[in-house]
């Protein structure tokens, strides 16, 4: 199977068009516009053998290819196999689209190595390895594997880089949605930087999972010039 032939195949003008607009710190010459169902399909129809070959042949020219490859990562049944695709692929990372897909079910059972990574991903210089970090932590560390202690995580996090501290408000935001008694300290004790604090508090805010009277107190809590 050729995949960029069977991408270009499923090509929507259109889409490419928009999805553009929404990823605009890549090329539109590297979108060709395939929809994620087409996406999740053609995966499927990709077998072991080739998904490993596509795999492999780092860097991907277009976004759909890493997108296909975020999807074979998160397909993956084998957690050892799992990371050392996930580490080989971040480097080539190149936006927040790609970050936000990668959510390998595996991960559900290796929590307490994949809290290791996180930690170590979280120190990355590169933008959307750090993204990936947080995402992941979002993703299955606010339920029933959450701990106060990996707050921390995300709260030393100092960067200039918008795709990162977008991540880290819609963390805490999400956070606070799921564990606000253990969560709310961190904007009370003022943990982040004034940016990511206030852009929280507005995702917080807008979202149905926070009581009226939880963003009647956040609105408080919001840092002004």
């Amino acid at each position: 199977m050729n995949v960029i032939n069977e991408l270009q195949s499923l090509q929507d003008v259109k889409y490419r068009d928009f999805q553009s607009k929404l990823i605009p710190t890549i090329e539109k010459s590297t979108i060709i516009g395939v929809r994620m169902p087409d996406l999740r399909k053609l995966a499927k129809k990709i077998d072991e053998k080739q998904a490993q070959i596509f795999m492999q042949d780092l860097p991907h020219t277009y976004y759909e290819e890493n997108m296909l490859q975020s999807i074979l990562i998160s397909n993956m049944k084998n957690y050892d196999d799992c990371i050392d695709h996930l580490e080989r692929f971040l480097p080539f990372v190149d936006n927040w689209a790609v970050c936000d897909c990668i959510s390998p079910k595996i991960f559900t059972k290796n929590t307490d190595d994949l809290i290791d990574k996180i930690k170590l991903w979280a120190k990355s210089s590169h933008t959307y390895t750090v993204r990936v970090a947080i995402c992941l932590l979002m993703k299955y560390f606010l339920d029933d594997e959450f701990k106060v202690e990996y707050l921390k995580i995300a709260t030393r996090i100092r960067s200039e880089e918008y795709y990162v501290n977008m991540m880290v408000a819609w963390f805490f935001a999400t956070a606070l949605a799921k564990q606000w008694d253990d969560v709310i300290f961190v904007l009370e004790d003022n943990l982040l930087d004034e940016w990511t604090h206030n852009k929280t508090i507005q995702k917080a805010r807008e979202s149905f999972r926070i009581t009226p009277e939880q963003k009647q107190y956040l609105k408080t809590l919001k840092k002004r010039r």
